[in-house]
């Protein structure tokens, strides 16, 4: 009783009254902050109701999620005397001369990558495509144990289990010869890797790091961004890139998840140089530290496979990874195949998937028959009628959970890497990806899928329009949060 007197004192309403209109009012100004700043309309929009709605619950959601800015890494990394990009700016004119000259069809992607990264399309490489968790682990401890001056590697997650020491005790071995080993991991992502684990790389000789989305001045609510990248650098001459994280689960350990489906890249040539420079940008960032590194480029043939490593993030002065793949999906004129493990498109690259499949390309999407996360196919499902009008075709894979990240342009190029297809890859998420355009890789990467293919089942878009009215609301709500992130 004593509690509800005060409550109805008039001093006591006054200030609920004053303190209710001045959340209310930041709700306002930070509403105005999102229509300013927020980079996607729908995005700007789904954030402005919230704020003006539900303040108490917007504003903090806002402060973590809204941001779509990396505040202080550019900065970092221009601010100092001794940064990454004036090092290659002078060592790395060399390269210049290997710059592909692409195909007539890829010209206008040649232009496009040029302004967004520093180091383009490159010619002379080798490329070579590795399917699943065995493969791939097997050439990369390989590649370490020939190493024979530093290893750079870099994963969004690496687990403390009987691969993560697999890897780890070959990079100590490697550190014990006088190769120096520099480990970078995603604290968000390796959140559960053990203290332990550290403590034995940093014995063993390997400089091992976080990277911390957090660090910095004004940036301590910064949550919501991942640097998902996978690289592994030998020498400055050898890498490898994928979907592969460092864990038992992906080689099907974890019943729970069964056969895990993957696939990771391996390259030889000029392009690496490019997964280089993305390491030691992530580096310099984690630690203030830039390490010694090899930029010679031995000149090589005119044959093999044109290379675009592109490296995209949300500290890119443009959406780097949306605009790339709104290109590359314009190039295509007979078949566009995407596999992803999770399918949330942004406003323009889903214009792109449905002006393509107007204009007759085949146009299909890989996903998983059981996500992961239960939110990110139920927003999946929100666009499975727009697909269908224009004829795109759905395909989930059956045999057990596919994790690639691959994209298969007519018979003229490929990706591979970390990107997936989903408005966090394109605009939160550190993301790298191997774009190559030679025709015996495009040939493997299109009888991989096939195989892929053969696991899967079409699925039947009209099915889900006759899912019960709470149902479609679950999908709309899903499709609103997405815009959130």
């Amino acid at each position: 009783m004593m509690l509800l007197a005060y409550l109805f004192e008039p001093d006591t309403i006054t200030f609920w009254g004053v303190l209710a209109a001045a959340v209310h009012f930041l709700g306002i100004v930070h509403a105005i902050h999102a229509v300013m700043n927020v980079r996607l309309s729908q995005s700007a929009i789904a954030w402005s109701v919230f704020l003006l709605a539900l303040p108490y619950l917007g504003i903090p959601a806002y402060w973590i999620f809204g941001q779509r800015k990396f505040n202080g890494y550019t900065e970092a990394l221009r601010n100092t005397q001794n940064t990454v990009d004036k090092r290659i700016e002078r060592e790395f004119d060399e390269v210049k001369p290997l710059h592909a000259r692409m195909s007539y069809a890829l010209q206008s992607l040649e232009r496009t990558a040029e302004k967004l990264w520093i180091i383009p399309f490159t010619i002379g490489n080798k490329a070579g495509l590795l399917v699943d968790g065995k493969e791939t682990y097997d050439s990369m401890i390989a590649g370490i144990r020939r190493a024979r001056s530093y290893i750079l590697f870099q994963s969004y997650i690496i687990n403390d289990d009987e691969v993560g020491r697999r890897f780890l005790a070959a990079l100590a071995e490697a550190a014990a010869s006088g190769v120096k080993v520099f480990l970078l991991y995603d604290e968000i992502g390796s959140n559960d890797l053990s203290t332990e684990f550290l403590s034995d790389a940093a014995r063993a000789g390997i400089a091992v790091s976080g990277f911390k989305t957090t660090k910095g001045r004004g940036n301590r609510f910064q949550l919501n961004f991942r640097n998902h990248r996978k690289i592994l650098v030998i020498d400055g001459k050898v890498g490898f890139t994928g979907g592969l994280n460092i864990g038992e689960e992906q080689l099907g350990r974890d019943r729970a998840i069964g056969y895990w489906r993957d696939t990771h890249v391996r390259i030889e040539g000029p392009a690496v140089l490019s997964m280089q420079l993305s390491f030691l940008r992530d580096w310099y960032w984690a630690t203030d530290e830039l390490p010694e590194v090899n930029w010679d480029v031995e000149a090589p043939s005119h044959e093999g496979a044109e290379v675009l490593v592109l490296p995209t993030g949300p500290a890119d002065a443009l959406d780097s990874c949306s605009l790339f793949y709104g290109s590359l999906i314009d190039v295509a004129r007979e078949r566009l195949w995407i596999v992803t493990p999770y399918f949330v498109p942004d406003d323009p690259s889903l214009a792109a998937l449905k002006t393509a499949a107007m204009r007759g390309v085949d146009v299909r999407i890989l996903i998983p028959q059981k996500p992961d996360h239960i939110v990110t196919q139920l927003c999946t499902i929100s666009f499975y009628a727009e697909l269908k009008a224009v004829g795109v075709k759905m395909f989930c894979y059956t045999k057990g959970f596919s994790h690639q990240k691959v994209i298969l342009v007519d018979e003229v190029m490929a990706g591979v890497g970390s990107v997936n297809f989903d408005n966090r890859s394109f605009h939160l998420n550190f993301e790298v990806m191997a774009f190559v355009a030679n025709s015996e890789f495009v040939s493997d990467v299109t009888r991989m899928l096939e195989r892929d293919f053969t696991n899967s089942c079409a699925i039947d878009l009209d099915e889900y329009e006759k899912h019960r009215f709470p149902y479609q609301v679950a999908v709309k709500v899903a499709r609103l949060g997405a815009m959130l992130l």
